[in-house]
């Protein structure tokens, strides 16, 4: 399912296109990132899951997507918000349809940022949870990635295609969770490789401890206590390695596995 919450006109794009996935909260990675983009001079179509918000803890965040776009279109980005559920192996061609037709142009740079995560352990995780998991980390990144591979054109020579896609390296009471991101980092480093032939780079970044809204006291204060800066990472720090990744200074730096986490003790 795929439906559409506000943009600005396409006329012919003049900036290049990010599509980011997983923009649901304001205060989300995602977001950070769609801002960090915008400022640089991105156009950003982004993707969100209410559903998905509201079952978790922390809950859905009215009228986010709307703020969200609004902040984007401030920072002189022509925008597009997209609702789009990420377990249904169609969302990935619809999601690049619209946002070409609503930006006017092709996608530049892909940014995976979206995730399904639940906590549940090796003895407690259930086939459905499990399932839906891969469906949503694995496949929908892959079938992202396969749908922008299709679609991606550059003049030869240039290195122009970004993939940046956000890993964890959880996995102890977090298995369903870990265990699909360790395969989301096997398609995206497979891209580095098989669409490089396209000018297309391909990186994944593990952004480390980032508060969000989901830890506890307890948690938040343990972790932080973890890195040589005594903090927690913040969204604008993944955004930072994220922008330059997309940008033609980060052509150079393909195929990684990056860590952005401030030194955290593992």
């Amino acid at each position: 399912m795929t439906t559409t919450e506000q943009s600005s006109p396409a006329p012919a794009p003049s900036r290049p296109i990010a599509l980011i996935t997983g923009v649901g909260r304001s205060i989300g990675i995602g977001a950070g990132i769609a801002r960090r983009l915008a400022a640089s001079g991105w156009d950003v179509a982004f993707t969100y899951w209410t559903p998905y918000d509201r079952r978790m803890d922390w809950g859905a965040e009215p009228g986010a997507a709307a703020s969200i776009a609004k902040e984007l279109a401030e920072a002189g980005s022509r925008t597009a918000a997209i609702e789009a559920d990420l377990s249904d192996p169609d969302a990935p061609t619809r999601i690049f349809d619209e946002a070409e037709q609503r930006l006017g142009g092709p996608v530049t740079a892909l940014v995976l940022s979206h995730a399904e995560s639940v906590d549940s352990g090796l003895l407690d995780t259930t086939v459905e949870a499990f399932d839906r998991h891969f469906a949503v980390n694995s496949r929908a990144s892959w079938l992202l990635i396969r749908e922008y591979g299709l679609r991606f054109r550059c003049a030869p020579g240039t290195a122009t295609g970004r993939i940046v896609a956000l890993t964890s390296d959880h996995t102890v009471g977090n298995l369903p969770y870990g265990a699909s991101k360790g395969a989301l980092d096997r398609i995206t480093l497979a891209a580095a490789h098989e669409l490089a032939h396209l000018g297309v780079t391909a990186n994944v970044v593990n952004p480390g401890p980032v508060d969000t809204g989901w830890m506890t006291d307890d948690l938040r204060e343990a972790l932080a206590a973890g890195t040589p800066l005594g903090r927690l990472g913040t969204p604008r720090d993944t955004a930072h390695l994220v922008d330059f990744l997309c940008s033609p200074e980060g052509q150079w730096v393909n195929g990684q596995l990056l860590k952005s986490n401030g030194g955290a003790a593992s």
